[in-house]
This record gives C-alpha cells, sequence and structure tokens, in this order.
C-alpha cells in the first residue's frame, strides 16, 4: 500500500491548495491518490456514488481508513438518508483527517455532524446554493466549521448563473469575506472541468486568486500540480520578497506609511513558500 505524499502529508490543512476528490467506489484509485502532490486528497462518497454503491463505497473508505490511509472524506448531505450512517463509520476509523460536508446550508447542520464524530475532527463546509451562500457568514462561524469550500457546478445548478468569473463573483466574495469574519483559513474554489487543458486550469486559478480565494477542488489528477503552482506565490512575488526581507535585515528605513504592510506582506510569501517547499527551491 502506497503512503501519503511525505511533503503533503506534512502540511496543514489550512495552507492545502489542491484539494483532490476521489471516487469513492473505485478503492484501486486511492493509493495513487494518496501518492500524488496533491495537498489534501478527499475520498468521495457523496456525489460520484450512485445511491445504490453508497454502501460499498462507504465499506471500503472505512478499511482504507483503518488499514494505514489517511484522507479527508466528503460524506453525504444531512438531508439524505445517508448522512447518519456515513458519519457512524467514519467516527470509528483511524485514519480520518477530517470531512467535508456535503450540500451546507445552515450552521447548525456543521454542528451536528462534528458532534457524531472524535471530538476535534474538522468539518469543511461544501456551500452548493444560494441558501447556503447567504447564509455562508453564519456558517463559518458555526462550532465545528474548519474552512468553506465552493461547489460551482451545483450552485449553477441552483441559481442558472453561468461558469462566466463575473457571474459568480459575489459567490466567492461572499465566501471569501464569510471566511474573514469566522476567522478560518482561505476559502477553497470550485473546480476546473476535468478535462480542462493546464492553461485553463491556471486559468482557473488566476480567478481563483484574484477572488482571495487559496484553495481549489480537483477532479483529476493531472490537475493537481498545476493547480498548486497557480496558487503559489510567483516568481516575481518570491524574488519582491527576498529583495523586501534582505533590506530589511540590513536596515533599511521606514520610509512611509505603507513600509509596515509591505513587510508583513513578504513576510507572509516568504511563510508559504517555506511551507509549500518554494523559498529555497
Amino acid at each position: 500500500m502506497a503512503l501519503r505524499n511525505r511533503r503533503a502529508a506534512s502540511l496543514p490543512a489550512k495552507l492545502s491548495r489542491s484539494w483532490l476528490l476521489v471516487n469513492a467506489a473505485k478503492p484501486e484509485t486511492y493509493a495513487a491518490a494518496l501518492a500524488s502532490e496533491a495537498d489534501s486528497v478527499i475520498f468521495d462518497m457523496e456525489a460520484a456514488v450512485p445511491d445504490g454503491a453508497k454502501a460499498a463505497a462507504r465499506d471500503a473508505v472505512v478499511e482504507a481508513l483503518n488499514s494505514g490511509m489517511t484522507a479527508w472524506v466528503r460524506v453525504n448531505g444531512i438531508e439524505t438518508e445517508f448522512w447518519a450512517e456515513d458519519l457512524a463509520a467514519l467516527s470509528r476509523t483511524k485514519g480520518l483527517r477530517g470531512v467535508m460536508l456535503a450540500m451546507t446550508e445552515k450552521p447548525e447542520q456543521v454542528t451536528y455532524t462534528a458532534m457524531r464524530l472524535q471530538a476535534g475532527t474538522p468539518v469543511l463546509a461544501l456551500i452548493e446554493s444560494a441558501v447556503g451562500i447567504e447564509n455562508a457568514t453564519a456558517i463559518a462561524s458555526a462550532p465545528g466549521t474548519f474552512r468553506l469550500a465552493f461547489g460551482t457546478n451545483d450552485f449553477r445548478k441552483d441559481t442558472g448563473v453561468s461558469e462566466d468569473p463575473l457571474a459568480l463573483a459575489y459567490a466567492r466574495g461572499k465566501l471569501v469575506v464569510a471566511s474573514r469574519v469566522g476567522k478560518l483559513p482561505g476559502a477553497i474554489d470550485g473546480p476546473a472541468a476535468p478535462a480542462a487543458a493546464p492553461d485553463e486550469v491556471l486559468t482557473a486559478c488566476q480567478t481563483t486568486a484574484s477572488m482571495g480565494m487559496t484553495g481549489k477542488l480537483c477532479l483529476s489528477v493531472a490537475q493537481v500540480e498545476d493547480v498548486n503552482r497557480g496558487l503559489s506565490p510567483s516568481t516575481d512575488e518570491l524574488s519582491w520578497a527576498h529583495e523586501m526581507l534582505e533590506a530589511h535585515a540590513a536596515g533599511a528605513s521606514i520610509g512611509d506609511g505603507s513600509y509596515l504592510p509591505r513587510l508583513a506582506r513578504a513576510q507572509k510569501i516568504a511563510d508559504l513558500a517555506d511551507s509549500y517547499g518554494l523559498w529555497n527551491a
């Protein structure tokens, strides 16, 4: 059995850029996903699995998490008949890193989910509807909420908006502001299309980053490294941060009121680059 990618395993989930969704009904794909460069891996027991196959997929996930694998798991929504069974099974596993709650629309849904798991298990609230977006601030502040994620495809189905970044800007902005109010790590954006080319993935990441989101769901392992690159500090940012921090260490004087904010940004870039293994690369 392949072990989790060591770099990714050591990265705190609050800094995860790429969140790779893996069909829970295909256990033969688990090992390759865990060995990939994905910062976080999610075994998907919800959208990827038809109702008739959910019990078998759940059993496969439980076996994997009790046999040395570690991963997040997307569980079915609280309004479904599968939610309670998903949580009861996962609460006894050894390798569960956290759960993603599908179709989160109310803050208490996160809290009820967290209460059925081992104490301290983080819950990633996947917001996929207009109701969820409007309740995002309350969801972000709910006990148990670890991070917010945007289910773009289901949100578009619910609202009828297009995939144009402008059409989705309000929803993305709402998640970013809610995350800040709730003192959560940056929000996670929805995925690029499964067959998107590398340049399309990088363009999508530009939209993600420009909106203030810091992670992105992935539907294909082939997109993981492009997402990691697209959501990491750029070469220009790294060079600027290096120069800023070196000048400060050498005794640069505070020129104006922008100096300390720029210094803080440089340090943040350096910290992120160090976490991602880029600072001395």
